[in-house]
């Protein structure tokens, strides 16, 4: 750790079930280019729509025992916004994991916004290049779809490459699709 304090770390923490949980080590190079590359796509493509897109640093507060920090997000009652943060339920929260992080992001976490209501999760894993989509059906999670980079498609015979899917849908548009390419643009 260094003394100056110049070059102090900025400690994040999130309040899961009343507990406070650190938020480190703090997140890779890959991590914060998909968080940024997902946060891009929603920005420009909800620009002059109702609902508004939040990357990492913005507080979720989802119930009085539980606050958290998602990677990006997309909120759509402008009621929740406020200075401090989102305090209600997001329709939608990508968490893009970490060796940290995984275990929450699959568990507690994934339980918390099922129960909350948050009507779609994506789990954006930049090792394996995949996102997993979930849905909320009958107030449950069900897994939509797992959308996966293969670095091979160029060789995929045709009718593989025409079930393919290489977009990611986003459930609260019906023309509101990413590439994973963009997704996963830019990685080391």
């Amino acid at each position: 750790m260094n003394d100056n304090l110049a070059y102090q770390e900025e400690i994040w923490t999130e309040t899961l079930n009343n507990k406070i949980v650190l938020m480190s080590p703090r997140p890779t190079v890959n991590h914060n280019n998909v968080a940024f590359n997902i946060a891009f796509a929603f920005k420009k493509y909800l620009k002059g729509k109702p609902c508004k897109p939040f990357a990492d640093g913005t507080d979720v507060y989802l119930t009085e025992k539980d606050r958290v920090i998602p990677d990006v997000m997309i909120v759509c009652n402008k009621d929740i916004i406020k200075r401090n943060g989102i305090h209600g339920v997001p329709d939608l929260i990508v968490e893009v994991l970490s060796h940290g992080t995984e275990k929450k992001d699959r568990g507690y976490k994934k339980d918390l916004y099922e129960r909350c209501g948050v009507q779609e999760y994506w789990i954006v894993d930049t090792e394996s290049r995949t996102v997993e989509v979930y849905l909320l059906k009958n107030k449950k999670y069900a897994l939509d779809e797992v959308y996966k980079v293969f670095p091979d498609y160029v060789t995929f015979s045709p009718g593989e490459k025409e079930t393919y899917k290489n977009e990611v849908s986003v459930s609260l548009y019906d023309d509101f699709s990413i590439p994973l390419q963009d997704i996963f643009d830019d990685l080391f």
